[in-house]
């Protein structure tokens, strides 16, 4: 596995590493066909893969041998990662071909296969570290990690679909795709050449069916024009290649029987209505909840008892019940209803807006258990070995009643536990200890307030400077600002006005945590000063949080909907035909990441 690593290295692309156009529709994909003959105007053939939902590589090879391993990064330049590549027993050391002896690229995706994903899953579930939400995920934070032994044991593949190169002894990608399969790649599982639309579209139904049997996530088919020679002459946008684009897949549907639904209470005491359902599998992994959102949400289903459902993830991610089989249902089966009192501590619950509130602060161990959870999360203070598990243990212990007393823990009380030693006591109480340098925008995100995400805590802290402005403020005030509205104004003034948060504020600025901005975590200007930003789409440049803090860094605001008071909508590649739509329909203004980038050169 070698020495641990300190750090990655960024190292500029030979040749950019683009990403493609993609599409849901068969229309686009014949659209983009047609146009493609026209743009040719010569005989042309078509190479159809399967498309790998992972993480892109490139591989540099000199003679053979592999010299360099490079994430995408933002296509310009990206992070070197040979040292953990070369734990993948999936790219090959040294080509096992004779006529590929000069510089090459070998790209393609590092991938887990589904089994994989599961049993590591499974393990860092046992040890109480967080799991991954998607293989894809899971690969690329094993990519990055710093010890390459751990990169080694986790059992990554690569499929190649790529080669580049000056002198490539083939000259279509059908051709390209076999001839890194004799130098010793995994490829794709199935490509073949087309001639017609109706070759393409007959690989894409075929695969649609078949993929959820593959050892892989595959998330669509990519077409591109087979022979090399027509690239140059399709040419480039900014963000991807005009000679080839992606199909994806329709999210997939599975039908199931709907067993029960419990009544979950988070960190702001909002009941959250859960899905207990038979165990499925829907790609490739066994799903036996899925969340039904509110009341509002189960009455437009028209959700009974022992209903069969069908579900399907999310965004490929959070699996939700989209529809209810009625010709499955049973006379006498009765509506699902909505609680009235909290499933915990049966305290009466208040409706505000389409959901419904505990208001218990004290005695309502799940919300106590959530607001510690969010409080020490990674993106809010980041306390590291404070996991559910042992949030559940120090609350079920009573060591812990409110956010408050994390920062009273002592070692001694913790090296009594169960779970616990020396070591890891005092690993705790190091990494509390560090959180207290954290920033105010982080401390008013980690408070949990009901609306206030990362963005607005940004804005408010920018805005107010210091907790005690932001106490004193009226609603209106904190209502006027760009990024901020009414409903955020009401519920940030909600909280304040009670007694026991202003309790728990002056007790969190006892303890020494940051209620006022320092220079350091103010705006490297105000270019962007009043301007609100919408952010859809994926970007050459930089990742979505990359651009998102790019905005703030300079001034500006983030929101999350389009509306007449946005400034831009930023779309990058596929932004979401939503809020496109809206953008046209209120006239706001859509710029391209070019046009950003010169925005905040100026």
């Amino acid at each position: 596995g070698g020495k641990p690593i300190s750090t990655f290295k960024e190292v500029k692309h030979k040749y950019p590493m683009l990403s493609l156009d993609k599409s849901y529709e068969l229309n686009d994909i014949k659209k983009w066909y047609e146009t493609t003959i026209k743009n040719v105007n010569a005989p042309i053939s078509f190479c159809v893969e399967l498309k790998y939902d992972g993480v892109s590589l490139s591989n540099q090879y000199v003679n053979g041998q592999l010299i360099q391993s490079l994430t995408r990064g933002d296509g310009i330049t990206g992070d070197d990662v040979t040292q953990n590549a070369t734990q993948i027993k999936t790219i090959p050391q040294k080509l096992t071909c004779n006529d590929l002896q000069e510089e090459i690229y070998a790209r393609g995706e590092v991938m887990l296969s589904k089994e994989q994903f599961n049993k590591i899953n499974t393990a860092l579930k046992d040890t109480e570290q967080n799991i991954y939400m998607s293989d894809r995920n899971l690969a690329a934070g094993t990519l990055k990690l710093l010890d390459s032994k751990v990169v080694a044991n986790r059992k990554l593949d690569f499929i190649a679909y790529y080669l580049l190169g000056e002198n490539l002894p083939i000259n279509k990608q059908y051709d390209a795709l076999k001839k890194l399969e004799t130098c010793g790649f995994f490829v794709p599982h199935a490509y073949k050449e087309a001639s017609t639309f109706n070759e393409i579209e007959d690989f894409i139904l075929e695969w649609e069916v078949k993929r959820f049997d593959f050892a892989y996530d595959t998330d669509g088919i990519v077409i591109k024009v087979n022979e090399f020679k027509y690239y140059e002459k399709l040419g480039y946008t900014s963000k991807a290649p005009r000679w080839a684009i992606a199909y994806k897949f329709p999210a997939q549907q599975k039908i199931t029987k709907l067993k029960d639904v419990k009544f979950q209470v988070g960190r702001t005491g909002k009941i959250t209505p859960v899905a207990v359902l038979e165990p499925v599998n829907l790609d490739g992994s066994t799903i036996k909840h899925a969340t039904l959102h509110n009341e509002d949400f189960i009455k437009k289903l028209d959700l009974h008892q022992n209903d069969y459902v069908y579900i399907e993830r999310a965004g490929g991610v959070i699996p939700q019940i989209v529809k209810v089989d009625f010709s499955k249902r049973l006379p006498t089966s009765e509506p699902i209803k909505f609680i009235d009192h909290c499933p915990i501590c049966n305290t009466p619950l208040i409706k505000i807006g389409a959901d419904y509130y505990c208001k218990d602060t004290k005695d309502c161990a799940p919300k106590i258990k959530a607001q510690i959870e969010h409080f020490s999360s990674r993106n809010a203070m980041d306390i590291k070995g404070l996991g559910n598990k042992t949030i559940d243990l120090l609350v079920d212990k009573g060591l812990l009643h409110d956010i408050s007393d994390i920062y009273r823990l002592k070692k001694e009380d913790l090296e009594q536990l169960e779970g616990f030693n020396e070591k890891s006591a005092n690993n705790l109480i190091k990494s509390i200890e560090k959180s207290k340098t954290k920033p105010f925008d982080k401390v008013l995100y980690a408070l949990g307030i009901r609306y206030i995400g990362e963005n607005t805590a940004k804005i408010l802290a920018n805005h107010f400077k210091n907790m005690d402005k932001l106490i004193q403020a009226k609603a209106e005030e904190i209502s006027s600002i760009n990024g901020v509205g009414p409903a955020v104004a009401n519920s940030l003034k909600s909280f304040l006005s009670n007694p026991e948060n202003l309790k728990l504020i002056g007790e969190l600025k006892n303890i020494g945590l940051q209620f006022q901005m320092n220079s350091e975590n103010k705006p490297l200007d105000n270019k962007l000063q009043h301007k609100s930003f919408v952010v859809s789409g994926t970007f050459q440049h930089f990742s979505r949080d990359e651009i998102k803090n790019s905005i703030l860094e300079h001034g500006g605001i983030i929101n999350n909907t389009v509306s007449k008071n946005t400034d831009y909508l930023l779309a990058g590649s596929n932004p979401g035909p939503a809020k496109m739509k809206k953008a046209n329909e209120y006239g706001v203004q859509i710029i391209d990441e070019d046009t950003y980038l010169q925005m905040i050169k100026q």
